[in-house]
């Protein structure tokens, strides 16, 4: 995919996000080009989040301020679907852009659909740990896809969606999201793209992660039925994956 042709759309959901979506936002626009876009879905927002967001003036970002909360789940899907550009990038509101994140995940897609890269602490620079083996996560190049899918259902693959983009294409199969997800919206994209074999790894830092008490998603471990649960849900995720591949195959529209 070539990085001076392809438009991105950032595809960032904001709620309650007040104290650091303006700082997120200029990392994020720095990167961005004329005719690329920043749509940035609000869950319904009690502070002065979107006031913020529209106070940048900057024609690139488009808000979509929604009336009742849907989670952010929903909020990422409806970004995505909202979105124009060849290429996707998803963004929380409380990170940190690294520089040359845009052109360097965008080349990643030359022969993938979605492409996750590495992430570090913002105030330490340290790399995010396992919350099972303590180590430092990173994602590698090596491995089957059956071997990445397996690190899924384990529980030590770190994909996160501040840390991914993906083909415009991809949403062919990405959307709608499964029913009834609530959580973990980027490890379904995760898994749907390796089922397809069509998910790439880029072994570098491109997003500085925010860790606060009022963030969506977590690293902390998680007690023994919500870890069940979860393997569950990435079994669940992992399946209607390998049906909307069949149903692609032979020629279908693929559904939830």
């Amino acid at each position: 995919m070539s990085v001076d042709m392809a438009t991105v759309s950032v595809c960032m959901a904001t709620y309650n996000g007040a104290a650091y979506v303006a700082h997120q936002l200029r990392s994020i626009l720095a990167e961005l080009g004329p005719d690329d876009e920043v749509v940035v879905v609000d869950d319904a927002s009690s502070d002065d989040t979107v006031q913020i967001v529209r106070g940048l003036e900057d024609d690139r970002i488009r808000v979509i301020a929604q009336e009742r909360n849907a989670g952010y789940v929903a909020s990422f899907a409806r970004a995505l679907a909202e979105a124009r550009g060849d290429v996707l990038m998803l963004s929380d509101q409380d990170d940190e852009w690294v520089p040359g994140r845009r052109d360097l995940l965008v080349a990643a897609l030359d022969d993938a659909d979605v492409v996750a890269s590495n992430l570090e602490l913002l105030d330490s620079g340290a790399p995010l740990t396992s919350p099972l083996t303590g180590k430092p996560w990173v994602l590698s190049r090596a491995g089957s896809p059956t071997g990445r899918q397996l690190a899924i259902f384990a529980g030590v693959a770190p994909y996160y969606g501040c840390a991914m983009a993906l083909r415009h294409s991809a949403l062919d199969y990405l959307l709608p999201f499964p029913e009834g997800l609530r959580e973990s919206h980027d490890l379904w994209i995760a898994t749907a793209a390796n089922v397809q074999r069509r998910l790439a790894h880029v072994d570098r830092v491109t997003v500085r992660r925010r860790v606060h008490e009022s963030n969506a998603s977590t690293s902390s471990p998680r007690g023994v039925r919500a870890a069940l649960g979860s393997r569950l849900l990435m079994l669940r995720l992992w399946r209607e994956a390998r049906r909307r591949r069949a149903v692609q195959a032979g020629g279908g529209a693929v559904g939830a």
